[in-house]
């Protein structure tokens, strides 16, 4: 079942960056796109743990690192770090409460855009950061918090079925013996 499960979150990962790099592209607003691969991280980080969130975060990065990035691992780092921090809340807070995978998914989005900024601007010389704050990062939260409402619901049914399954196949396993 381990299989399965690795199998449905690679292919949750493969399709929400699909659907970023893709729909959501179409759907901007002001050029601010949703970070489905942020919300993918917290999610599993929070309703599976610190070493789900820190392999889903890890692929999160590679794919984008892969893809738009200037420097591989870059992007990777930051989901993995984001990805582990929202799992070390998954045994205080329920995973039933969006409120908390909300505020995280807030956060993670701060510190995401506060890396990137540091990162790839500051370093640069671009020092407008009230600009890339007011313009860039709040926007961009706003819009990934608004999404995460949905997916995270989302998500949480997919676990759910997961763990269900998870424990029929243990169940029917502790019966044969």
């Amino acid at each position: 079942m381990r299989i399965k499960r690795r199998a449905v979150q690679g292919l949750v990962i493969l399709v929400c960056f699909i659907l970023q790099s893709t729909v959501f592209q179409g759907l901007s607003i002001g050029s601010i796109v949703p970070n489905l691969l942020l919300i993918v991280t917290v999610s599993f980080g929070f309703m599976r743990g610190k070493l789900s969130g820190l392999w889903t975060g890890l692929f999160c990065g590679l794919l984008k690192d892969v893809f738009y990035g200037n420097l591989l691992g870059f992007y990777a780092l930051i989901y993995l770090c984001i990805g582990y921090v929202a799992g070390c809340c998954c045994k205080i807070f329920y995973d039933e409460e969006i409120r908390v995978p909300l505020f995280l998914v807030a956060a993670g989005d701060l510190i995401y855009g506060g890396l990137v900024y540091g990162m790839q601007f500051l370093m640069r010389g671009r020092l407008q950061v009230f600009y890339y704050f007011g313009r860039i990062m709040i926007p961009e939260m706003i819009y990934t918090v608004l999404v995460t409402v949905v997916l995270y619901k989302l998500l949480f049914r997919l676990n759910k079925k997961l763990s269900e399954l998870e424990m029929k196949e243990r169940d029917s396993i502790w019966l044969r013996k």
